[in-house]
């Protein structure tokens, strides 16, 4: 069992930090809003610390879960930052879905001090963090990705070294890009189904069994038919990623034009009012057209 600080409990950091606790691992945790922290303690045990840095003293592995390149600077290097508060060979472990340029940085300075920084961007929604069943593409050392490997396992279905540090987010980006793709395609289907008069849950019900299927189809065609979109992976930060991904597209010169579209579907969507709906309200978007 190891000694663990968790830095972030939003909807995919909190049950992650339970699954390390229900483990057995000694846990600390950290959240910007310390009453979060306060409320994970009373449920798992453990304990909570009001920085970063107070977090990742004396812990072997410090895994981060936040929102963007500015709050995972903030919770490495800034006031109270964690690289203040770790250990000579301690490892960071990178869940958040950043650019690759902070990923190369906060690399680079946690070599500098003496740490390792894996980078470990995760897919599976909330749903895969609550049921430990996350995907988990990983960048970084060799030697680094080894020890941390058994602590991601505990919230993991998958988890695998992609190649040395940044190629755990490039592949993140091409999952992103992936499921752009596919939830714009079966919002889609769908919305024909509705035009054309069909019932969608059995036109669902045949064209998942084919080559149409996919896990955004067997997920959320039941609440994108619904109209319910309360729940999963918020648009706001979807056209966080794609930026991310368009952005890195220009840099290795690759072509995106599906991946750009579909952002710009994503922007009417949030002028709808739909920031905080998960990604399938792409299918509202084509009901408001008509």
């Amino acid at each position: 069992m190891a000694k663990v600080a968790f830095l972030g409990l939003g909807v995919m950091g909190y049950p992650m930090a339970g699954h390390l606790a229900r483990r057995g691992h000694e846990v600390t945790v950290y959240n910007r809003t310390a009453a979060k922290a306060e409320a994970w303690v009373e449920e798992h045990g453990g304990a909570w610390a009001k920085t970063p840095a107070e977090a990742a003293r004396g812990k072997e592995f410090i895994m981060a879960c936040v929102g963007n390149d500015d709050d995972l600077r903030s919770v490495c290097t800034g006031e109270g930052g964690a690289f203040g508060g770790m250990d000579r060979g301690a490892i960071f472990v990178d869940h958040t879905t950043v650019s690759a340029k902070v990923t190369a940085e906060l690399y680079s300075e946690a070599k500098t001090l003496g740490l390792s920084f894996v980078d470990a961007p995760i897919s599976g929604g909330q749903a895969g963090a609550e049921n430990a069943a996350l995907s988990v593409m990983c960048g970084g050392d060799q030697p680094a990705y080894d020890m941390a490997e058994p602590v991601i396992d505990t919230y993991a279905k998958l988890c695998r070294r992609i190649g040395e540090s940044g190629a755990g987010q490039m592949t993140k980006m091409c999952n992103q890009i992936a499921i752009a793709g596919l939830v714009q395609g079966l919002s889609e289907a769908l919305h024909f189904a509705e035009k054309a008069g069909l019932d969608g849950r059995a036109v669902v019900e045949v064209i998942s069994q084919g080559a149409a299927g996919s896990w955004q189809m067997s997920n959320r065609y039941e609440t994108m038919l619904d109209d319910h979109f309360d729940h999963g992976f918020a648009v706001d930060w979807m056209r966080k990623d794609l930026g991310i991904c368009l952005q890195a597209a220009d840099e290795v010169q690759a072509s995106l034009p599906v991946t750009a579209l579909v952002d710009q579907f994503y922007k009417d969507v949030q002028k709808q009012g739909g920031g905080r709906w998960d990604t399938s309200s792409l299918i509202r978007r084509l009901r408001a057209l008509g």
